[in-house]
This record gives structure tokens, sequence and C-alpha cells, in this order.
């Protein structure tokens, strides 16, 4: 029987889509389907909606709730990782409130920035920890790696453990969506490349029929009424000629450009949300407790397959039918002009092998200029977190190219210690 085990399954919707994909896959249904959080009160909320949708879908699988992590993870083939170390409360609140003293404002924080970096640094111990237990007990699975700040965390796996490690984003096999329902055009007969970093990856070519799109693409979108929520992304298509995949809010804190408190009018001109994930978080709060009991109790649950890419990789692995994803894996000279000790995110060739990244060669040079300010923050990030070196801490924050613009090197690193005494327990001691 495979086993897949799912990590920080209190995360109901998600567990839902990428669970329930796996129970509606025929070379998948018959596994056990391992579950695990230190919530235990979500965990029983997930066991029970799962169970529902598996009786449901024929029953073939196994519902299985575990408190014991190294349980959960013994002999698994296939391990779904999606925690949120610290949680919105109490630790994604501190991200925002603390440098919003200082008059850093975010959008997301997820990726890098000063929210991105303690994330990182939260939950790089976390899954170190997992990893060992990985190494124990399920030497041979693949970690299919949700949790971001993405890149950050799949190269603290990559570099420090022997765990099988590829992480995944949904922002690669939507993009072409994003960009072009709004304008009118179909989605119909396409070929696309995308590859970069995870949420800066570029939409390098996109054809149809053998046509390149780009230049009706441009003249609609530089041509489309404002205000819309794509705003960043345009601006720097225009101005470095390509699309890239992750959103504008989110872009728009990963770029000196346009969260900038001595321009506060780019703001309005960007149509930036500033605070937006907390926002949603709030939001989320309470649209779970409108929906709960109708996933939870609903004896008569179903599910539909989702485009995550979780349940695909599987079923290529058991099947031996290949499979393309965009993938997050170590830069093995896949992108000949982003540094080797980077994760990039690529087009990968899945089958029974595993996850096998293909070369893409050089970005054109202004898109790996800017994949690599991204990068340094990456970098010094996971240099902190496997030194427990205060100063790489301080370095990625003054090297994060927002929190560069607009503070003093002295008001970072006061920043930085303030997180740090705020964050207590849910980070190791740095010396």
């Amino acid at each position: 029987m495979i086993k897949i085990t799912f990590m920080g399954a209190g995360s109901t919707v998600f567990a839902k889509n990428v669970l329930g994909d796996c129970i509606l896959t025929p070379a998948l249904r018959e596994a056990e389907f391992a579950l695990y959080d230190i919530d235990h009160a979500r965990l029983k909320e997930s066991e029970m909606m799962l169970k529902n949708i598996n009786k449901n879908h024929g029953g073939h699988g196994k519902i299985v709730a575990y408190t014991d992590r190294k349980a959960a993870l013994k002999d698994a083939n296939y391990i779904v990782n999606a925690i949120q170390v610290g949680g919105y409360k109490p630790s994604t609140v501190i991200d925002f409130e603390i440098p919003r003293k200082y008059g850093l404002r975010q959008t997301i924080g997820d990726t890098i920035g000063i929210g991105g970096i303690f994330r990182a640094l939260r939950t790089i111990p976390v899954m170190l920890d997992f990893a060992r237990d990985i190494e124990e007990v399920a030497p041979d699975a693949w970690f299919l790696n949700y949790t971001n700040p993405m890149a950050t965390l799949t190269g603290a796996m990559l570099r420090s453990t022997d765990v099988k490690t590829v992480g995944l984003c949904h922002s690669v096999q939507l993009c072409h969506k994003k960009l072009l329902d709004p304008l009118g055009m179909s989605t119909e007969n396409l070929q696309w490349k995308i590859a970069g970093i995870n949420h800066m990856a570029w939409l390098l070519e996109i054809t149809r029929n053998g046509k390149d799109l780009y230049p009706e693409i441009k003249e609609k979108a530089f041509n489309r009424p404002v205000p819309h929520d794509d705003q960043v992304r345009y601006e720097m298509m225009k101005r470095f000629g390509y699309y890239v995949t992750e959103s504008s809010e989110h872009n728009a804190e990963y770029l000196p450009y346009f969260i900038k408190s001595q321009y506060p009018e780019l703001i309005e001109k960007f149509n930036i949300p500033l605070d937006e994930y907390p926002r949603r978080c709030e939001q989320q709060i309470v649209e779970w407790a409108k929906m709960k009991d109708d996933l939870i109790n609903n004896a008569d649950l179903t599910h539909q397959r989702t485009f995550e890419y979780a349940s695909y990789i599987m079923e290529a692995m058991e099947t031996d039918q290949p499979y393309k994803i965009g993938g997050n894996v170590m830069n093995t000279g896949l992108i000949e002009n982003l540094p080797a000790e980077a994760v990039v995110e690529v087009p990968c060739l899945v089958d029974r092998s595993g996850v096998t990244p293909c070369h893409v060669g050089k970005l054109p040079e202004q898109l790996a200029a800017l994949n690599r300010t991204n990068i340094n923050v990456h970098l010094l990030t996971l240099e902190a977190a496997l030194t427990l070196k205060k100063d790489y801490i301080y370095q990625a924050a003054l090297l994060d190219p927002h929190t560069s613009a607009e503070l003093s090197i002295d008001d970072t690193i006061n920043l930085c210690d303030d997180l740090i005494e705020a964050h207590g327990d849910w980070l190791p001691a740095y010396k």
C-alpha cells in the first residue's frame, strides 16, 4: 500500500484539495492517507472531512490521523508539507506590526522582505526536524514542499539533508491564464515556457500555433483601463520585457520601486494592497466559520480534481507516465546566469525515476539581475538559519530590495532585534 503523509493537515481546505485529488486518482486511491498536525482539533476535522470524501468516492483508501510525528512519517512514499510555524497569531501579526512601527509596509510578507526572512527562520528548524525523522523512518520518500518561503525552505532541505525534495507553487500553472483572461485572449492551443525563481519566474515564451503572443499581449495590457489588480506586473513587463509569474501584490514588495514612504502616491497609482495578507487571514477565519460545518460534517461531501501538482507528481511516479511541472530545485547549471547555490523554478519532467529538471540556459540578463536581488536574501537567510549567527539575519535584511530602499542600516538592525525578541521561543537562540 502506498502511504501519503500530509504534514500540516489542519489546513483543511488545502488538505481537501491535495488529498482529495489523490483519492480521485486511480493509481493513488488505495493509499493510506496519513494526517499529522500539532493542532489536534483541526487534525480531527480534516480526518472527518477526508473520510467522507473517501467513502463517497468508493472507499478505496485508508484515512489515518496521527499525533505521533514519526509514526505519521514511517514508511511514507510521499510527504506533502503545508505547515505554518507560528500561525497567523502570533507570528504573522508580529511580522507586520513591528515593521510598521519603523515605517516599513508590506503586502504579503511570506517570501522575502522582513516577513519572509522571519517566516523562514521560524520554519527551517522545524523542517530540519522533519528531515531527521524522514531520513530514519522513510528514507526513500519524496518530500513535496508547499510551504513558503519556497526557495529558502526548499534550499534548506536540499543543502542540509538527504531528503528527496521538490518545491511546488501553483503560480506557474496559473500564470498564462491570469495574464490572458483579463485581456480577453483565448488560453487554447498555447505553448509557454517559464523559468526563474519562485514567485519571480518569467514567462519567457508564449505562443499559439507558433505565433509569438507577446506583441498582442503588451498592446492590450498597456491599454487596459486602470485601476486593476495587475498593475505592478504590467509595469515590470513594460520596463523589463516579460511577465512575472506571481501576483502584483507579491512583486510590489520584492522590488524597490513601488512601496516607498517618500512617494506615497505610488500606492494608489499601482493599486497596491498594503497589509493584504493579514486582511486575507482575517477574512479566511470568518469564511472558515461559515463553511466549516459543511466540510466536516457533510456525509455527502465529494471532490473534483484540482490543478495542484501533488497528485499528478505521485501519479507519474507510480505509473511511469511522464508529467511536466514547474518545480523548485537546486540550480545545478540549469539557469546559467544564476548562482549554483540558488533554488530555481524550472520545467521538470516527472516519471518513475523521480523529478528531472530541464536545462534552461541563460535568462535575459535583466531578468537574471532582478532574480539575483532576491536570491541574495534567500541565501543569507539560509546562512542565518544553518549557522545561528545573528549577523546573517542583519545582512539578509540589509540586502532585501524593499527594506534597504526604505530603512537606514541602524533602523534595519534595530528592527531585526525587535523581531527576534518578539518571536521569542518561535526562533532558536542566535549568537
